[in-house]
């Protein structure tokens, strides 16, 4: 993997060359795990001018690397510098040699930098020029590699693999807060570095609540029980999210409420495709919603992307901007919401693939009929 990550920072070394700066500072830790292979806490990227001139990159950190999975390992090839004193501030200590290397120039993620941080740079080398990097990283983290997608492919299977066995468990009289502790421990069982969000289990009407926080409610029979949950593996980032019912056969209500989710979802799956408008997926799924009459019951947005992040571009909402690339992963989570009575999310995880390719991957393959369960 050395070799991958180097071919990253060239990357967007000739990015930066391009814009007239001849190091940046990376600061955004999935950024940061990106380029070098790991993300210790409060680390940074300082890449230099020119390898081949003597210009190292240097990962700057607080503390020695640890080698944990939620951090990563970092590239081998790659110098690490450790910082001598406790609490001091790795993109300070970037600055510093930066400067002491002769550069006259020194781009930053503006956007991750609080103002105090970004003033304190200026302060401790106020001879370099500094000039705001933008969204380069996460622009070249769009598009991934089938190594990126093998690692999106395997915290999927973990998180089916969790959701499954809850699904074989006995679950009326549970709590909400139970229910959720238990899927991810079992997300850790079974290979994750841990789960990829704070995992949601909302029963009854507290399903009719997007983003609901899990309780200490227990679920009872006839409930809608709704599951969004998530592995993370290496760094990669999935997500799924089911809808069932608990203890009886659904009610007619259930059932017409879930088919109408399934169908919109069904519709923004064979929407994605390379060069697709963001905004036409969106759409295909809404639609299906808004003609029956749900439009005040919606999501902001019918998906986004993952990877080292769980929310990355592209955001497929009514306003976004660009189009879908191929090998672009994806969720496409399409929910209808009734507060007091409660709503139906289902939630897949896929990646962008041509037709000759044969359309869209799905990760998640936990079934998507309504249970009784």
């Amino acid at each position: 993997m050395s070799e991958v990550f180097a071919a990253r920072r060239d990357r967007l070394r000739a990015y930066c060359a391009a814009g007239g700066s001849a190091t940046a500072l990376v600061s955004r830790p999935a950024n940061v795990r990106y380029l070098t292979g790991a993300a210790p806490p409060g680390a940074v990227l300082l890449l230099g001018r020119d390898p081949l001139d003597g210009d190292q990159d240097v990962l700057v950190c607080s503390a020695t690397p640890t080698d944990q999975p939620d951090e990563g390992h970092p590239d081998e090839t790659l110098a690490t510098r450790v910082l001598d004193s406790f609490g001091g501030d790795p993109a300070v200590a970037a600055a510093d040699l930066a400067a002491a290397a002769g550069a006259d120039s020194l781009a930053l993620e503006e956007h991750d930098l609080t103002v105090a941080r970004h003033r304190a740079l200026h302060t401790r080398a106020p001879r370099l020029r500094l000039t705001d990097l933008g969204g380069a990283v996460e622009q070249l983290r769009y598009v991934k590699d089938e190594e990126e997608i093998s690692c999106l492919r395997i915290a999927a299977e973990i998180a089916d693999q969790a959701l499954g066995e809850l699904l074989e468990s006995i679950l009326v009289g549970r709590t909400e807060r139970h229910l959720a502790l238990e899927l991810e421990r079992r997300l850790v069982d079974h290979g994750a570095d841990g789960p990829a969000f704070a995992t949601s289990v909302a029963t009854g009407p507290n399903a009719g609540s997007p983003g609901h926080v899990p309780t200490d409610r227990r679920v009872e029979e006839g409930d809608f029980l709704s599951v969004c949950l998530g592995a993370a593996y290496r760094g990669y980032r999935c997500e799924i999210g089911r809808t069932f019912v608990i203890g009886t056969s659904p009610a007619d209500w259930q059932v017409e409420l879930y088919d109408l989710v399934f169908a919109a979802q069904r519709a923004g799956r064979e929407a994605l495709a390379p060069g697709t408008p963001c905004r036409d997926v969106d759409r295909a799924a809404r639609q299906v919603l808004d003609s029956a009459g749900y439009a005040r019951g919606l999501t902001q947005l019918t998906g986004h992307g993952v990877g080292l992040e769980i929310d990355e571009d592209p955001q497929l909402a009514p306003t976004a901007m660009g189009k879908l690339d191929a090998c672009v992963p994806v969720t496409v989570e399409p929910g209808v919401h009734l507060p007091g009575r409660g709503g139906v999310r289902i939630d897949d995880t896929l990646v962008v693939r041509s037709e000759a390719d044969g359309g869209p991957e799905l990760l998640t393959i936990t079934t998507k009929e309504l249970l009784a369960l």
